[in-house]
Order: structure tokens, then sequence, then C-alpha cells
């Protein structure tokens, strides 16, 4: 059985003054008790109705239901001070805190759901301004082999080291990425400083056989002074790369999205990695990242695909094979 959209009616969608008037012309013509039944009302209603009505629908306008008389559990006026007067003087203080404040100084005994309904209700968070997402800039990803690395250093969670290492060992890997091809080189360290990193990157040109001409790393200590060096002095790293011939570029500060490429892969080192590793000695994480490296760089990635755009999917030694040939002319 359908139900009439009168039936479905709640006491928060009254009628309107036209449907009001159309029961009291029916009312003429029959009965209080058809009427009401008709419009699932009491004949109380109806009889309202027929008091308030004096020929102009604006006789039968719906009236506020809001109570004449404040609750006496309702905010006092002392109260709406007080909460007034800490958010003027703390335009951007949060709930939590305001809430702890005037428990403190004001002795105020009200559940914190009901200060937060006053405030919703009263536009405390109205005018708040709304942050403006994030959009990200197109970047401009190298199409050729050996123009830029991205270089990034991961801790390795402790929590994949065996009861035979001790509490006190520390393990970082080194990434390096490159953009064109996604193709990496990792390495294990138990140090994270930068002679380490310039190890890594002589490691790292001899495992892609090339050198970059980019490398482009964040602003840590083992790539970089985070402050101001008197006499000129030169970083560890930035020094090797001077000497090689390579351009240091740092990305702006606290942006690891603009390195998103060696971040991403480290993502992909929890879930397919580390959150099955198990290492007993650093010997141990040398070999086992060893044999995780060659499989990393065998995995199928749909942002690669052959130049003639007939093959997608390929993997990160697919496209140095491709780009080797391209760039190159090399066959490997």
């Amino acid at each position: 059985m359908q139900t009439s959209r009168s039936q479905k009616r709640r006491w928060n969608n009254p009628y309107s003054p036209k449907e009001k008037e159309k029961a009291l012309r029916l009312l003429r013509m029959s009965d209080v008790k058809f009427v009401a039944h008709r419009y699932h009302c009491t004949e109380q209603t109806v009889y309202r109705w027929k008091r308030l009505y004096d020929g102009t629908l604006a006789s039968l306008a719906n009236k506020s239901h809001r109570p004449h008389r404040q609750h006496p559990n309702a905010q006092t006026e002392e109260e709406k001070k007080h909460i007034a007067d800490l958010v003027r003087r703390n335009p951007n203080i949060g709930l939590n805190e305001l809430y702890g404040k005037l428990r403190l100084y004001y002795a105020y005994s009200r559940n914190p759901a009901t200060l937060y309904r006053y405030l919703r209700r009263n536009g405390f968070y109205a005018n708040k301004p709304k942050r403006k997402p994030y959009k990200p800039k197109p970047y401009d990803t190298p199409e050729h082999i050996g123009e830029k690395w991205q270089f990034d250093v991961k801790c390795v969670p402790r929590e994949c080291a065996a009861s035979s290492v001790l509490e006190d060992e520390h393990f970082f890997q080194y990434t390096v990425i490159d953009e064109a091809t996604r193709e990496r080189f990792i390495y294990p360290y138990q140090e994270q400083i930068a002679d380490n990193s310039v190890d890594c990157i002589r490691r790292a040109i001899i495992y892609f056989g090339y050198k970059p001409k980019i490398i482009q790393t964040d602003n840590g200590i083992e790539f970089t002074f985070t402050q101001k060096v008197k006499s000129g002095r030169l970083h560890t790293f930035d020094k090797f790369c001077l000497e090689e011939g390579i351009e240091h570029k740092t990305i702006k500060p606290r942006t690891p999205r603009h390195n998103g490429k060696v971040e991403r892969s480290h993502r992909s080192d929890n879930e397919r990695f580390y959150k099955y590793l198990r290492f007993y000695s650093y010997d141990d994480l040398k070999t086992q990242m060893k044999a995780y490296l060659r499989r990393s760089n065998n995995i199928p990635m749909s942002v690669l695909a052959s130049k003639d755009g007939k093959r997608k999917w390929l993997t990160p030694k697919e496209k140095r094979k491709e780009l080797l040939l391209f760039d190159w002319g090399v066959v490997e």
C-alpha cells in the first residue's frame, strides 16, 4: 500500500496557508471529523484554523514554534558573557581549550556538547576562513635517461629487527631513483651521515652505469647545511657533486611532495618489503635488501609506457632498455 503525501508529513513540515484554506473550503460542505481525517490532523487543529482565518492567506501563515520563555537550563547571561569574552580574546581557540578555561576560571559545569551547540547556534564558527585545497602544480618529468635522480633516506622500522639485533643499533635505507625510468638503487647504512650519502651515490653510479646531471634531495643534514656556514665551507655531499660535475638541487623546506617519486617508492617499500621483513644482522639486511631491489625494479608501473604508446605497464628495467637504445644507442 502506497503512503500518501499527507501521511508522510511531519510536525516540522506544517501545512501551507493554501492547504489550510482548501481544508476550510471543504469544511463548508462537510463536518469537522471528515476534514480532520482527510488532512490527518486533530479536530482542534481544524477549529483553530477556522478561528484564525479572516479571509486572507496571511492569517493562516505558519508562526514560529520557538518558546517565549527561556529554558531553565539554558546558558545564563553571565555564562554567555564569559564565552564571548574568551572567544574575542582568543579568536582561534579550540573547543577543548575553551571548555577547559571556562571550567578553570569561571566554574563552568555544563557538558562540552552543550557548549558546542551554543557556539554553532550563535555563529562563533561561521566566519572561520576555509582552507583552500592544495592544487599540485604540473611537474616536468624528464623524458631522457640520466637527467635527474631523486635521493632520500628512510629509517628501517625497528620492529623488523630480530632479538639478536642490539637495541641501540639503527639502520637507514638510502634510496636513489631515476625519474625517467623509475629504476631505483637502495642500500642500507647504520648511520645517517654525509659520508654515507657520498658512498651511496658512488655505488649508484656503478649500479646504473652512468652519472646524472642533477641530484635532487631534501634539506637533511646528510645532504646539505641547514644553516649558513662561515668561510664558505662546502658540505661533504655538495663538494662531491661539484667534483663530479653534478648539480645538487634541494627542494623547498617541509615540502616532501616535491621529492614525490622517491617518497612514493618508500611507501611501496612499507607495503611490499618491511611489512614482512625479519632480519637478524646488518649483513642479513643487506642480503635481503639486495634481493628486494632486484624484485622491485621488475614490477610493472602504470606510469611507464613506451614512447610509441603501444606498450603500457612497463617495468623500470624495460623502460631503462628502451631509453638506453633511444638516447644512447646502447643495447643491454
